[in-house]
């Protein structure tokens, strides 16, 4: 039996289902364009919720940021290739105030960006900077920065997540804080997995059991922090809901990836971003793109046949090396669905500094795609490989979005000023 190719046509083909490609979904549609979305969305539930701008500065030796607004301007001085860099302040600011409203539109509230970075913990209780935090994790960095007497709640059977470890690693910076383990009625396997905790815990029944749990271990505490397992599709009302239940604010804590931050994110976008117009395929990678007189073809499949998307214009957004946006060979990196030159060291020999954990990073983390100030891709003479092509996220190059904790800043930030330059193709 032949099965019949399905059609899309669409003005923007957005390819990569990260950060950067969910991003510039957003902003299409909120320009009114038609969009295509289509990739792997698995990578999203590696992301812990927290969207750093800019955290730490490389160098001699790695500074923590607290202005990131200032770091950002600052990097034209010592970083003039940087993505970061052609885009102005006020864009950035822009590009991050739509989507954190586009989030919590859509049902994850989060904090909007402010002056300063927030100081959040991670899964093992050290503490970073980011930007902007998920409502479940706001709390938290209050209960921080005022050194509120705090418990860190963990569940017997659940791997990946330690509050002795948190209390032992920040514990002699927050003389208030102390740890505690329950038992979650109803779960008493050998092993608890956070994502059927936080679906369990959506059962208005079985969270007044867990609350009466909780409770049982409380001090005079002022705050209590847990792993991320405060419900899976509606986090800050199950939140309320136990606070309420509780006496006490509460605030979630990531735990190791996969988390459950990074898999509502994912769930949230294939659930509500068909309802709102995009069309998206999502688990499934772009075989092909083929650029024509006035469009561009991208092939692909799904278990229902053979996809055919005609766009008018292309955002490629496939991250790099784990995601699949660049393939590391014996002696070069290349970029898998266009071979589009990659910035990269001359020789292997350069891709890594001699010390594992050297200051300075390792230049194979700074390859990537070269674009001119209209995030459009440049071939090797720096000459524009394709006016409907851009290019968006940590796929660009002069950038170590590791180190310097920039890994959500460059894509949103990057994604929006893509599709400002899709949105004024297409208006020409």
């Amino acid at each position: 039996m032949k099965v019949e190719e399905r059609k899309f046509d669409t003005e923007l083909a957005v390819i990569g289902t990260g950060i950067a490609g969910v991003a510039a979904s957003i902003f299409a549609l909120k320009k009114g364009l038609t969009v295509a979305l289509s990739g792997n969305t698995g990578a999203l539930a590696y992301t812990t919720g927290y969207l750093d701008l800019f955290g730490s500065l490389s160098g001699q030796d790695l500074a923590y940021v607290d202005d990131p607004w200032k770091a950002v301007q600052d990097l034209a001085h010592y970083e003039p290739n940087h993505p970061l860099t052609r885009v102005s302040i006020d864009d950035i600011r822009s590009s991050f105030e739509e989507f954190t409203a586009f989030i919590s539109a859509c049902g994850i509230a989060y904090t909007r960006p402010g002056d300063k970075n927030l100081e959040v913990l991670s899964p093992v209780g050290t503490v970073k900077r980011t930007l902007c935090v998920p409502a479940t994790m706001k709390a938290g960095t209050e209960a921080y920065a005022d050194r509120s007497r705090c418990l860190i709640v963990d569940f017997k059977g659940l791997r990946g997540f330690s509050g002795a470890q948190i209390v032992a690693n920040i514990g002699s910076d927050w003389p208030g804080l102390r740890h505690a383990r329950i038992e979650v009625p109803g779960l008493s396997q050998t092993e608890i997995y956070p994502e059927v905790l936080a679906r369990t815990l959506e059962v208005p029944q079985n969270r007044e059991s867990f609350a009466t749990a909780v409770k049982e271990v409380m001090g005079d505490e002022q705050v209590i922090g847990m792993p991320a397992v405060f419900g899976m599709h509606r986090p800050d009302e199950v939140m309320s809901s136990l606070e309420e239940l509780i006496g006490v604010p509460l605030f979630e804590i990531p735990t190791m990836p996969p988390s459950v931050p990074g898999i509502r994110f994912r769930e949230m976008v294939e659930q509500v971003f068909p309802q709102k117009g995009i069309n998206l395929i999502p688990q499934q990678k772009v075989k092909s793109v083929e650029f024509n007189d006035d469009s561009a073809t991208l092939l692909l499949a799904d278990n229902y046949g053979p996809i055919r998307i005609e766009a008018k214009t292309v955002i490629l957004a496939t991250g790099r090396f784990i995601s699949g946006g660049l393939e590391a060979h014996m002696d070069t990196v290349t970029e898998t669905l266009l071979d589009l030159p990659v910035f990269q060291p001359v020789s292997r020999d350069q891709w890594y500094h001699q010390q594992y954990m050297g200051k300075t990073g390792h230049a194979i983390h700074r390859a990537g795609l070269q674009v001119d100030d209209a995030f459009r891709p440049l071939d090797s003479e720096k000459k524009v490989v394709n006016t409907r092509l851009f290019a968006a996220g940590i796929l660009l190059a002069h950038q170590d979005w590791i180190r310097s904790r920039s890994g959500a800043g460059i894509a949103i930030a990057t994604a929006y000023k893509a599709v400002e330059a899709a949105a004024d193709f297409l208006s020409k």
